[in-house]
């Protein structure tokens, strides 16, 4: 057998730190203060809601029911921001493809598409969710939008 006189490289040996990623996530503070931005929004316009927050892996970080909301409402504003996350769109734009014709949407696992649920957004990433329910949808949207909005004021302050 011929050798060439060269070893056979060695393959290259990644660092640990250069195989797992770097991720930003909500802490509980940042939820609470979403919520609380919610919260804000639902008293201005006295609605009953509950607020659902979910983390980047659809764990329920945060749940608030104001005084008399009714009561289905805590299953249904968990499952608006669970769908947002997995989905990785508002819940509106699913409910719009459901309403525009798109019936076969209904059979996706994990669907609610009803207003309310709306991923929440951290320099370009999804980190998690928000669900509103207790309301009309589109008021449901109006106060998950206001959640959503208090972060993006929490990252433009550095």
């Amino acid at each position: 057998m011929a050798s060439s006189g060269r070893l056979a490289a060695k393959p290259a040996v990644a660092k640990l730190s250069d195989m797992l990623a770097d991720k930003k996530a909500l802490t509980l503070s940042v939820a609470k203060r979403i919520a609380a931005a919610a919260e804000q929004e639902a008293i201005k316009n006295n609605w009953n809601i509950f607020i659902a927050i979910v983390d980047d892996g659809g764990n329920l970080m945060f749940l608030e029911r104001m005084d008399d909301s009714q009561l289905a409402s805590q299953e249904v504003s968990v499952q608006k921001a669970r769908c947002a996350l997995l989905f990785k769109r508002p819940t509106k734009a699913l409910e719009d493809a459901v309403t525009g014709g798109r019936t076969v949407m209904m059979t996706l696992p994990n669907i609610v598409p009803v207003e309310g649920g709306i991923p929440l957004m951290a320099y370009g990433k999804i980190v998690g969710a928000i669900g509103i329910s207790g309301v009309t949808s589109p008021q449901d949207g109006i106060v998950a939008k206001a959640g959503a909005d208090e972060l993006e004021k929490i990252l433009s302050q550095g």
